[in-house]
Formats: C-alpha cells, sequence, structure tokens
C-alpha cells in the first residue's frame, strides 16, 4: 500500500528525476506533469531501471489549467504537490523576463487554483537561494540564514519569491477561510525549499542533468569542457572580494536534494505547519575556482578556462546556513562537493550526449545486479 499519491511538477528534470526517484523507493505512487521543454522523457527508464517502478507520465503544460484540472481528475488518490516546473537560468531570465513570469509565475497560478479546486493541500516548492540576493549587504548574513531578508537581483529570482508569497497567502487563506466556516483547515500546508547550488548524478552513472540547450550551470558546462563538447569554461569576474578573487556557492549533491524534498513533504504530512522555509545547503561555500580544481582533478586533466567580467545579477557569496533544515527537519548533506564530481563525471564520461544515447553495458548490468 502506497504511503500516498504525489503530483510532481518537471518531474523529468534534473531534481525533478531524482525526488520521483527517492519518493518511489520510500512508499509513495508519483504521477509526473512536465511538458519536456527542458528535459528527456527517457529520465522515467532510468528511474525504473534503477528502483524497478514506473512515475505515470503526463505531458503537459502547467500554464494550462484545464489540463491540470483532468490530471487531478484521472488521479483521485493525489494529496501533495512537489513543484520543480519552471524555467531557470538566471542570465536568460535578464533577456527574456516575460517569459519567466509567464511560466513561473502563471504556472504556479495555475496549479495552485487546480489544487483547490480537486481538494490537493500540500505543496512542497522548489525554491532558490536567488530569493536573498546578495545577503552580504546585511551584517551577519552570511552563511545565509532564512530571515535574511528577500532581495533577488534578477527576474529568475524575483520570480521564485513572487511564487514564495503566492503559496503562503494562498495556504494562509485556505486555513483562515476553512476555519472561519468551521470546517477542518490544518490540511494545507506549503514548503518554500531554498536550495543553493545543486550538482552531481546518481551514483550508478544512470541519472544526471541533460540540459537540452547550453547549460548554464557551472559543473554542467565544465562537464561539457571535460568530455571536449566546449573549448573552455568561462569565468565570470575574478574580482570578488574572496579567497581567490571568484564568487563563492554552496554545492550540494543531488541525491541529498532529493532526500530533503522527500522529508519536507514527510513533514508537512505529519506536522501540519502552515507555511515554512527551509534552506537546503551544505554550509560549506566554494569559490569558482576551487570547483574547476576539483573537478579537473577527478577528471585526471586541467580544464581550460577564460576570466571575463562579472555577469549582471550575480552576487559574492550564496552559503547556506542549514540549521533550521539540520534540526526541524532531521536533514542534513551526507555527500560531499568531491563526491558529486566523482557522479558527475561518471554520468558525463559514460553518457556523453546524456540520455539522448543509451546508458553502456557494465553501467546497465551492474545495476541489475543489485536489484534483481
Amino acid at each position: 500500500m502506497a504511503v500516498g499519491t504525489v503530483l510532481i511538477t518537471g518531474g523529468t528534470g534534473y531534481i525533478g528525476s531524482f525526488t520521483s526517484l527517492a519518493l518511489l523507493q520510500n512508499g509513495y505512487e508519483v504521477v509526473i506533469v512536465d511538458s519536456l521543454y527542458n528535459s528527456s522523457e527517457v529520465a522515467l527508464d532510468r528511474i525504473e531501471l534503477i528502483c524497478g517502478k514506473r512515475p505515470t507520465f503526463h505531458k503537459a503544460d502547467l500554464t494550462n489549467e484545464a489540463e491540470l484540472d483532468k490530471i487531478f481528475a484521472a488521479h483521485p488518490t493525489i494529496d501533495s504537490v512537489i513543484h520543480f516546473a519552471a524555467l531557470k537560468a538566471v542570465g536568460e531570465s535578464s533577456e527574456i523576463p516575460l517569459e519567466y513570469y509567464r511560466v513561473n509565475v502563471g504556472g504556479t497560478v495555475s496549479l495552485l487554483s487546480s489544487m483547490k479546486k480537486n481538494d490537493v493541500s500540500n505543496i512542497v516548492f522548489s525554491s532558490s537561494a536567488t530569493v536573498y540576493g546578495d545577503a552580504t549587504r546585511f551584517e551577519n548574513m552570511i552563511p545565509i540564514p532564512e530571515h535574511c531578508p528577500i532581495g533577488p537581483t534578477n527576474p529568475y529570482g524575483q520570480t521564485k519569491a513572487m511564487v514564495e508569497r503566492i503559496i503562503e497567502d494562498f495556504i494562509t487563506a485556505q486555513r483562515q477561510n476553512l476555519k472561519k466556516a468551521g470546517k477542518p483547515f490544518e490540511q494545507w500546508n506549503g514548503a518554500n525549499l531554498r536550495y543553493f547550488n545543486p550538482c552531481g548524478a546518481h551514483p550508478s552513472g544512470l541519472m544526471g542533468e541533460d540540459p537540452q540547450g547550453v547549460p548554464y550551470n557551472l559543473l554542467p558546462l565544465l562537464g561539457k569542457v571535460a568530455t571536449g563538447d566546449r573549448p573552455k569554461l568561462k569565468v565570470f569576474g575574478d574580482d570578488y572580494s574572496s579567497r581567490d578573487g571568484t564568487a563563492i556557492r554552496d554545492y550540494i549533491h543531488v541525491v541529498d536534494l532529493a532526500r530533503g524534498h522527500l522529508v519536507a513533504l514527510n513533514y508537512l504530512r505529519e506536522h501540519k505547519p502552515g507555511v515554512k522555509a527551509w534552506n537546503l545547503g551544505s554550509g560549506r561555500g566554494s569559490t569558482v575556482f576551487e570547483i574547476i580544481k576539483a573537478f579537473s582533478k577527478v577528471v585526471g586533466k586541467d580544464l581550460p578556462y577564460d576570466v571575463e567580467p562579472r555577469r549582471q545579477g550575480d552576487v559574492l557569496d550564496l552559503t547556506a546556513n542549514p540549521t533550521r533544515a539540520n534540526k526541524e527537519l532531521n536533514w542534513k548533506t551526507e555527500l560531499t562537493m568531491e563526491k558529486a564530481c566523482e557522479d558527475l563525471w561518471r554520468w558525463v564520461s559514460n553518457n556523453p550526449k546524456g540520455y539522448r544515447q543509451e546508458p553502456p553495458a557494465e553501467l546497465l548490468d551492474a545495476v541489475k545486479a543489485k536489484t534483481s
């Protein structure tokens, strides 16, 4: 008997697919909704290979509320949503802001409206540390705690901050309206998970990040340089006031991050807290140059890079203070940035075309031996 049925928006994407896997491995039924705009349906095959269970899949656009209504109607046991579906590139968001607001904010409004109609009352939202903006503008806010004032510096961060507020307002209103009417209200809950820099891949080498276009994040770009798909990495800014002049980020292994969504969902279902925000990070900051060095070490050769001017909207330091999640969710990162580099290299070196190729036979055999 399943623990519950969860709808995962953006569930074939990088973090969505790993979270789908974690939920299936922990007794949940999973229904995925994804437009496949920046992901591949092959992720479903890899999830099934690893855990022996396959999520139900619907190809749909989140901005189409009528489609969502049909999906909820087809799966009346859904009681919770984990919401990933969004456009997610900081740089691109400054070039096409309207599209980011349309998809990220508009899609969420459609989703919440459909949840309300179908009485689906828990939502875990994939937010981002970008909601904090430049936390160095305040004293004693690095590493960043959840009470750090929100102040995004780019349209992508603005959409995440807006969606957090929309979820907070929506859940609060649902609880107040039901309470006034003398009806049960505690079932309406939301978690805003502000996470830092996801990285790595599945240790089997069968699942990882597979962006459809040019990746925007540091480690996937390094992977492309290591496999020869790109000539060199661009480092944006070496004049920050850090230990080596490059920006500092908190890298979190995607397997740890997926587990964070699982424990946050369990917390909502068990404790019914209303709306809460949690940072999901390691609390350990690494500079861009330190990441290049760590990944080069795993690959076994120095990876070339050029230094370019800083990008608009980038900030010096995004390191998490994860104390609240450590205490309340009993969650902390278990896998290091170095382990993430190893797992990422296993993924990209064995699957240079990502999900657009068959995985090597020896990786498949190793997984089948484990699951048989």
